[in-house]
């Protein structure tokens, strides 16, 4: 640092521990400060020459030593202080790599001054929800926030217009910008109604939208402040920038620049929320790795910021798990509901079940392991340890009333089951389930044979007196044993439908207009 910084910075030093003093006392007991936030603070006195070189100064150095007695003595707003994150991750499968074994060092119990460390994840708008390969980084980011960290959800409105090329055969279609905004706010609510119920606290989690920042910069400064510091030969050298040049495709310029335009978003989070940490898919890592690069060459700053990489979420068979027949395991309820969801993963394989378990719930690793030792025991009952990851996955994305909704939706499609079914229920599983729609004076008295044709629920009237005398046909879950069986006003549920089942999975909702 120059002698005209150092005095710069010398300067603003008393400005800086008096700007600690007022706000000293946090306006609730579960707030905190780190140094970085107070890094930001000590910028604003700083002419801009200098603004840069603060992040070189530890808290140490800037503080005095009364100011950083009371910044050790502002709590963790979770529980879980004592424990150390990067070893739950580890234990749970959930860690990939990690880019400095400093950030165990600073996770650790032993260190209990430390203060919380702010995590961020990123989450690109290319689509107005998240999917089943993005509940990852959620639940990582809710794992700090169990152990007493802050989570930040950032949502790519910049450099989701630019497109991530990691793990992309061909460059990303361009989003207009009613699809953007669209797909931003989609995003958010599902985070935000996802990470609100793990947050000890309101301000734990912060939803931010890296347009903010972007929308102001010009081209010619950020390739003076930025782009000269940015290794070509590195970033050539990444995995996804390698495979893309060596493919058919290519890759274009604006892809090329993505993994500066990620790198840089560490850089300002850093600097301006006191970001430390960036977590994401293995696949991230080029992108991550550039981010812990420019902080270091940008603001000189050594062993001060962090990447940690989960990886993807495969089946036992090495292929992604998230994807359907009919497309990717949406996490918004409007476009995948909480009955679907449940059984999904009701539905995984064993094999698979126990590795989901310590991936995708909160259960402890003693109770996963009893779930396991269960499986092999005579008495087991199929299917309860993908009931449990069910549950609590479901519980996790759609909240207890989601839970319950997919449980009685569960219910009401059993055949055989006491329940007593509503019109609303079965309005609810009406598009899980094929569905169609006849006049109230034609089903009355329709005989249930023909109904079971003229609805589509089997081909020919038939095969509905052979499913009936095998005992496989049901009216609104009741088994039906007599080929006399006609529609009465009691079988329309609330005047309004009917569920007819062949079998335990054939099912067709009749909607009576």
């Amino acid at each position: 640092m120059s002698v005209a910084a150092s005095a710069a910075a010398a300067a603003v030093g008393a400005g800086a521990v008096a700007l600690f003093r007022l706000n000293r006392l946090p306006s609730s007991p579960s707030t905190s400060y780190r140094s970085c936030l107070l890094l930001k603070g000590l910028r604003a006195f700083a002419p801009f020459p200098y603004r840069y070189h603060f992040a070189s100064y530890s808290t140490s150095s800037l503080l005095s030593q009364e100011a950083a007695a009371v910044a050790s003595q502002l709590p963790r707003s979770h529980a879980n202080t004592s424990s150390n994150v990067v070893e739950i991750l580890e234990q749970r499968g959930l860690l990939e790599s990690l880019t400095s074994d400093g950030l165990r060092s600073v996770c650790s119990s032993s260190a209990p001054n430390q203060p919380p460390l702010r995590v961020y994840c990123g989450f690109d708008p290319t689509a107005d929800s998240l999917h089943l390969g993005n509940l990852l980084g959620i639940i990582v980011l809710s794992w700090f926030l169990r152990c007493g960290h802050r989570a930040v959800a950032l949502i790519g409105g910049a450099t989701g217009r630019v497109g991530d090329p990691s793990g992309k055969s061909s460059e990303r279609p361009e989003l207009d910008l009613e699809t953007l905004h669209k797909n931003i706010s989609g995003i958010s609510a599902t985070i935000r109604h996802i990470l609100s119920r793990a947050a000890p606290t309101p301000d734990s989690v912060s939803i931010l939208n890296n347009y903010e920042w972007w929308k102001d910069v010009r081209l010619l400064d950020f390739l003076k402040d930025v782009g000269r510091y940015a290794r070509v030969g590195t970033m050539m050298s990444k995995e996804s920038v390698r495979k893309r040049l060596e493919s058919d495709q290519g890759m274009s310029y604006t892809e090329f620049t993505y993994q500066i335009l990620q790198g840089y978003d560490f850089v300002h989070l850093f600097r301006q929320e006191g970001v430390s940490v960036q977590i994401g898919g293995s696949d991230q890592w080029g992108n991550i790795t550039a981010g812990t690069d420019l902080i270091r060459r940008i603001l000189r700053v050594e062993g001060a910021a962090y990447g940690l990489t989960f990886p993807l979420l495969l089946k036992s068979d090495g292929t992604k798990f998230g994807k359907s027949e009919d497309g990717a395991i949406w996490l918004s309820p409007s476009k995948f509901t909480p009955y679907n969801f449940y059984q999904y993963f009701f539905s995984v394989p064993d094999d698979d079940v126990v590795r989901f378990l310590k991936m995708l719930t909160f259960l402890s690793l003693e109770e996963i392991a009893q779930l396991e030792r269960d499986m092999d025991t005579p008495g087991y009952v199929p299917n309860t340890a993908q009931r449990r990851l069910a549950e609590e996955v479901t519980r996790f994305v759609h909240g207890q009333e989601g839970l319950d909704e997919a449980l009685k939706a569960t219910e009401a499609l059993r055949p055989g089951a006491a329940t007593k079914l509503d019109a609303k229920t079965i309005e609810g599983i009406r598009e899980d389930v094929p569905s169609c729609s006849l006049p109230y004076d034609q089903v009355l008295s329709l005989s249930l044979l023909d109904l079971s044709v003229s609805s589509g629920l089997l081909e020919s009237k038939s095969a509905a007196r052979r499913l009936l005398k095998q005992g496989g046909l049901y009216l609104n879950n009741s088994r039906v044993d007599s080929e006399a069986k006609k529609i009465e006003a009691n079988d329309i549920i609330d005047g309004k439908v009917i569920l007819l089942s062949a079998g335990k999975k054939n099912k067709m909702v009749v909607r009576v207009s």
